[in-house]
């Protein structure tokens, strides 16, 4: 019988300046047998405060309640954005599996962002958001480091390029009769994701075959480890399957925000995961601006059939 939720991890221990080092020790057990077994885990007192996060999906509700022609205003800016994400407003092509609309930001005070002219309060709680999240991201990569025996802030110096991180509010329309599917179920092409959701749900993680519904709790962030931590550590930490069922006659809002790597990185197993231990590498060495130009054209021109959609394996080494 698969555990019926995902691990709670409290960050506390690790912004208590008095040093609780009890606590980090079991915070670091903890979210490694978490990205040992299916990658997925969620944190609490770490931070952010809930009354932002709050303020963030009321707002991105609003925005999204707005008609077609105004949402559209804040569409992605033909041939602008430093790495061709498609920065501000979007909607899933009408042929696509995936039945959800979002506002992907790239970077506050970025030229390249797009914002709704007439909802100010989006703009202003992304941008007070957005850095905390980063400094989010900054601490879980290094207790995931710490978690892969990593030396001291090797994670942090591999990956010391910021401008490559991004955000999103998502929108997942209500389910019919015949559609349920919110998100199909996928794993992230970045480092680490991390996802607040309002009370609706419907996110779900895959482990030993089952699928686990990661039920929302009041302040808490749900963390998941992506595609880049999982051929750097050579298959040691998993990147989290997971999708969104959506619920008949209600939307859902969610944010997540992504820690990326700079898009002209290179990436392959770890030598720490690989010749020092003798195991051979499970996957080739690639650029992440091929991963996710690859991912970006399935997103906006979905293949016929989902199982046809660039993901990790694409890369992997048979053995």
């Amino acid at each position: 019988m698969v555990s019926s939720s995902i691990p709670t991890v409290d960050l506390s221990p690790f912004f208590n300046e008095g040093g609780d080092e009890h606590g980090r020790k079991e915070a670091i057990e903890t979210i490694t047998k978490a990205c040992l077994e299916h990658g997925f885990f969620q944190i609490v007192n770490h931070g952010i405060p809930t009354d932002l996060m709050n303020k963030a999906l009321q707002h991105s509700k609003t925005f999204f309640q707005y008609p077609p022609e105004e949402k559209l205003k804040s569409s992605p800016r033909p041939g602008e954005g430093a790495c061709q994400l498609p920065i501000g407003y979007n909607i899933q092509p009408d042929h696509s599996v995936d039945k959800n609309e979002y506002f992907l930001v790239f970077q506050p005070g970025s030229s390249y962002n797009v914002y709704p002219e007439n909802l100010p309060e989006l703009r202003s709680v992304m941008e007070d958001l957005y850095p905390r999240f980063v400094g989010i991201g900054s601490l879980m990569e290094s207790i995931i480091n710490d978690c892969l025996g990593l030396p001291p802030n090797f994670l942090k110096e591999y990956n010391d390029e910021r401008s490559w991180d991004f955000m999103a509010a998502f929108h997942y329309f209500p389910a019919t009769e015949s559609e349920n599917n919110g998100i199909t179920e996928h794993e992230d092409g970045n480092c680490i994701t991390f996802v607040f959701q309002d009370e609706v749900g419907g996110l779900e993680v895959r482990k030993d075959g089952e699928w686990i519904p990661v039920v929302p709790e009041e302040g808490s962030i749900v963390v998941n480890v992506a595609d880049f931590i999982q051929v750097m550590s050579n298959k040691k930490f998993n990147s989290a399957t997971h999708r969104v069922v959506r619920s008949e006659g209600k939307s859902r809002y969610s944010y997540g925000f992504f820690y990326n790597l700079n898009w002209d990185k290179w990436v392959e197993p770890l030598p720490q995961f690989t010749t020092e231990i003798g195991e051979p590498p499970k996957y080739k060495r690639f650029q992440v601006r091929e991963y996710q130009m690859m991912r970006m054209k399935n997103k906006q021109h979905p293949p016929a059939r989902p199982e046809d959609e660039i993901g990790i394996t694409y890369y992997a080494i048979d053995t």
